[in-house]
């Protein structure tokens, strides 16, 4: 069974279909790209996963089960998460603050004994402090700990937005375009970010159109005008003619 499958999945907007038919598949420990140039579907796909959108036809299944019409807060109890293109980062807060900031997403204490100010409440925050640390040292972000967010370089930006969305413990996590408007110095950083989570397991599906990202990907799926053109490794999909005269212009 795979993690995470769509049959038939399409998405009309008025007249535009901008997801066409798609059958897509996941499993548990993978990293797979979702590859295209811009415009040609793939955030909408995300979109589509964690409920923003309804798709127009078609399903969506998770961990064996149908969530075509599930709503985001409920893809994201299920555990999917995810990132975006545009980080909603609290400005003011600084990178800590942030990550503890993501974790109370979901409540580790009942109202009471947060008023009361229980053992029981002082013991999940000393946990999830810790559990924030931890990601901030597993991602690199640890020396920026107590930097506002939005004083940061972009790319670390971009990690800040991976390590909010770590802290809510996801099964699957979706990254979109997480290298977007990076220098190489930063994409190096993010890749190397990515790589780690890849090495401890986790099932990760990314957005993106830069093809550094090609290197630390196990398979590709790549789209064009909502359509699947190609699916296989990335190897492949550097020898494949269509990819080459679609996505490369004729050239790699």
């Amino acid at each position: 069974m795979h993690l995470l499958e769509t049959s038939g999945l399409t998405k009309r907007f008025g007249g535009l279909t901008v997801m066409n038919d798609l059958d897509f598949s996941l499993d548990e420990g993978e990293i797979k790209g979702f590859l295209g140039p811009n415009g040609a579907g793939k955030s909408t796909f995300f979109n589509l996963i964690t409920g923003v959108y309804a798709p127009s036809s078609g399903n969506i299944y998770y961990a064996g089960k149908d969530i075509t019409k599930s709503r985001p807060h409920q893809v994201a109890k299920m555990g999917i998460g995810r990132t975006f293109q545009l980080n909603p980062l609290f400005g003011e807060f600084t990178v800590f603050e942030n990550v503890t900031a993501a974790f109370h997403l979901r409540p580790h204490s009942t109202v009471p004994q947060i008023f009361f100010n229980t053992k029981t409440y002082k013991m999940n925050e000393e946990y999830i402090a810790k559990s924030a640390d931890e990601i901030l040292e597993f991602l690199g972000l640890q020396h920026v700990r107590n930097e506002l967010a939005k004083n940061l370089p972009h790319g670390y930006q971009k990690i800040l937005g991976v390590a909010r969305a770590l802290a809510t413990k996801p099964k699957l996590l979706l990254l979109d375009e997480p290298l977007g408007g990076m220098n190489p110095e930063e994409s190096a950083f993010s890749i190397d970010a990515i790589s780690k989570m890849r090495d401890k397991g986790m099932t990760i599906l990314v957005v993106e159109h830069n093809m550094q990202i090609l290197d630390i990907l196990d398979s590709v799926t790549v789209i064009s005008f909502g359509q699947k053109i190609f699916e296989g490794t990335p190897e492949g999909m550097r020898q494949d003619p269509t990819v080459i005269e679609t996505y490369f212009g004729g050239t790699v």
